[in-house]
C-alpha cells in the first residue's frame, strides 16, 4: 500500500461486484489511498480473497455477501456497513451480469435483457436509495459513483441491449446529481475499457484481439484495472473532485472521442 497517499484516510467505501475484475481493481485503489473498504461481492469465495490482499497489502477491507439485485441485500450490507465502521461516504455501484455479445433478432429477454437490467439498472437504483442517507450524513461529503461503459454513450451494434442499460446509469446519475446537489452529495459514472480478468484470458486465446484493442488505442494499450480504472475511481471519490459531479469519466486511453 502506497503509505504516502492518504486521500480517503478516515472513510468508509463499499465496492459492488469487487470480488474481481474492474471492481477489484477500484477497490484496492481506494484502499491504498487508506479508505475503508467493504468488499460487497455476490460470493464470499470471490470477495474474501480480495479481502485478504488488501489486508496483506496494510489496508483495511471486510467482505459483506451482496446481490445488487435484491434490494434487502442492498440494504443489509449498508446496515452492516454502518454499524460496523460507523458511516458511509462512498458507494461505488460495479456489479454487472452479460452474457456475452448478442444481434436483436437473437435477444433472449431472461437470458439477455432481466440479468443485465437487474443489474445495473435496478442495481444502481438500489445502491443509490439505500445508500442516501449515510451519504447525506457523510462529512464532509458523499460520493455516489456508477460504473457504466462506453457503450452506453456511443452504442453497440454487437450487444444492442447492454448500451441502454448503460445508458440509463448515465441518466440516473445525472438526475441524482442534480438532486443531490444541494446535500453536498455528488454522483458521476466511470466509463472503463481495462484488462479484467476475463478479458486477459482471451487475449491469451486469441492474441489478435489484444493487437486490435491496441492499435485502435490512442495510447496503445489495454487498461489497468487498479492503477488507471481505479485511480480514476479514487479521484471522484476524493476531495480533488469535489466540484465535479453528473459527469461520466470515459477510461480507454482514447478509444472513444466522442464527449
Amino acid at each position: 500500500m502506497d503509505v504516502t497517499d492518504s486521500r480517503l484516510a478516515g472513510r468508509v467505501a463499499v465496492v459492488t461486484g469487487a470480488g474481481q475484475g474492474v471492481g477489484e481493481g477500484i477497490a484496492r485503489r481506494l484502499a491504498q489511498a487508506g479508505a475503508t473498504v467493504v468488499v460487497a461481492a455476490r460470493r464470499a469465495e470471490t470477495g474474501q480473497p480480495v479481502v485478504e490482499a488488501i489486508l496483506e497489502a496494510g489496508g483495511a477491507a471486510t467482505c459483506i455477501e451482496t446481490d445488487v439485485t435484491s434490494r434487502d441485500s442492498v440494504r443489509h450490507c449498508v446496515a452492516a456497513t454502518r454499524e460496523q465502521f460507523g458511516r458511509l461516504d462512498v458507494m461505488v455501484h460495479n456489479a454487472f451480469t452479460s452474457n456475452g455479445r448478442h444481434r436483436l433478432e437473437d435477444c433472449d429477454l431472461d437470458r439477455h435483457w432481466t440479468p443485465m437490467s437487474r443489474t445495473a439498472v435496478w442495481g444502481s437504483l438500489y445502491c443509490a436509495q439505500e445508500a442516501h442517507q449515510a451519504l447525506r450524513a457523510a462529512r464532509p461529503h458523499g460520493r455516489l459513483i456508477l460504473i457504466t461503459s462506453p457503450s452506453g454513450v456511443e452504442g453497440s451494434a454487437n450487444m444492442p441491449l447492454y448500451s441502454p442499460v448503460k445508458a440509463a446509469q448515465r441518466a440516473l446519475a445525472k438526475s441524482l446529481a442534480r438532486e443531490w446537489g444541494p446535500e453536498g452529495i455528488t454522483v458521476n459514472c466511470v466509463a472503463p475499457v481495462a484488462g479484467s480478468p476475463a478479458l486477459v484470458r482471451t487475449f491469451e486465446t486469441n492474441p489478435a484481439l489484444r493487437a486490435a484493442m491496441e492499435a485502435r488505442t490512442p495510447l496503445r494499450r489495454v487498461g489497468d484495472i487498479t492503477t488507471d480504472v481505479g485511480s480514476v475511481a479514487l479521484f471522484l471519490a476524493s476531495d480533488d473532485a469535489a466540484y465535479v459531479t453528473g459527469q461520466t469519466v470515459v477510461c480507454d486511453g482514447g478509444s472513444f472521442l466522442g464527449l
